[in-house]
């Protein structure tokens, strides 16, 4: 019940229903007839649409987090195992796997395959997630048929199927690794707030940030309302969110 709370409540808390809410809060007092307080709210939503939708400000944002971690150029070699934090799918046997696997995730799973070649395949590959609520393959599986398809060993692949979150990866990677080296792949973006789960664990993985997405050598400052720069905000939202979360649960 927490876990789906958590997500309900999130989901509400980004940029663009927020500015959503401020536009229906203006057209209330609108209907009000309390046109002062309606026009400066209605200014206000636009102004922070605006913003979160501006790509130089996106990017910036973004980069504040990714840049918090040094990209793993290459793999230390007493590593036993990388672990690629799961992220979605959705399972439709009509299209090539690679189409199943959402975009982030395959990013993070190819992050994943290249330092597993770079360790000339000794180590074992760990992937994660569960079914979701609609959908009745694990993210595991999917994430084992992407690798296999991409030429990973079958044998070197290891399902972790029950997590549903990234503290509940945490967890289920010290039963799984113990006190042996090992990678930590996710988006970069979510390494900060992942490696607090893990650390909390007492683990100390060597991260592997991928996935980056802000663009900030040139910015394009006459794009307005673009979505792929609300998409960044709301990415950053996410993981201010979830830090937030974990100062006040104390991880």
């Amino acid at each position: 019940m927490d876990f789906l709370l958590k997500k309900f409540i999130s989901m509400f808390l980004m940029p663009l229903p927020i500015g959503v809410f401020f536009i229906v809060l203006a057209l209330v007092l609108l209907y009000r007839n309390k046109t002062k307080p309606a026009r400066s709210m209605l200014i206000f939503s636009i102004l922070w649409l605006f913003f979160f939708s501006y790509p130089p400000v996106a990017n910036t944002l973004l980069y504040s987090l990714e840049s918090s971690t040094q990209t793993l150029h290459k793999a230390p070699g007493n590593i036993k195992y990388i672990y690629v934090l799961g992220g979605g799918h959705h399972t439709d046997e009509s299209l090539p796997i690679t189409s199943q696997v959402v975009e982030t995730s395959v990013v993070r799973l190819n992050e994943g395959i290249r330092l597993y070649h770079q360790l000339h395949e000794e180590a074992s590959i760990i992937v994660s997630g569960h079914s979701g609520l609609f959908d009745p393959t694990t993210h595991a599986v999917m994430q084992e048929k992407l690798a296999l398809a991409l030429g990973v060993k079958k044998e070197k692949i290891i399902l972790c199927p029950e997590p549903r979150d990234t503290q509940e990866e945490a967890r289920a990677a010290k039963e799984l690794v113990g006190d042996k080296p090992f990678i930590l792949v996710t988006s970069a973006s979510h390494m900060t707030r992942s490696l607090n789960f893990f650390k909390a664990e007492g683990l100390d993985p060597v991260p592997a940030p991928t996935n980056h997405l802000a663009g900030i050598q040139h910015p394009n400052y006459t794009k307005f309302f673009s979505s792929d720069a609300l998409e960044k905000s709301r990415i950053v939202f996410h993981e201010l969110l979830g830090l937030v979360w974990q100062k006040l649960k104390g991880v």
